[in-house]
């Protein structure tokens, strides 16, 4: 449904992207993530910091200043993220 939702809704020189993209019905869309951009909770339950905690706290490496110290906290909210997760059907 949000795939959908998007693709009618995009568009490209002026024309909705649903017009020229299509899939075949056998199509499985799928997800993936990287831990450091998802997880959050850098120091929790005794995690300690990675080399890109330490990468990201290092003045003029990162734009803003940035850290994953919270990220998306799947950490946290796991149980919310898989229910979404499934409601996608992925």
């Amino acid at each position: 449904m949000t795939a959908q939702f998007y693709l009618s809704t995009t568009t490209h020189r002026s024309h909705p992207v649903s017009e020229f993209l299509s899939f075949p019905s056998n199509f499985v869309w799928g997800g993936a993530t990287a831990a450091f951009q998802i997880e959050g909770a850098w120091s929790d339950d005794g995690k300690s910091e990675s080399i890109w905690d330490h990468f990201c706290r290092t003045p003029g490496k990162v734009a803003n200043g940035d850290t994953g110290d919270v990220a998306c906290d799947h950490y946290h909210r796991w149980p919310d993220d898989i229910r979404m997760m499934q409601g996608l059907g992925l």
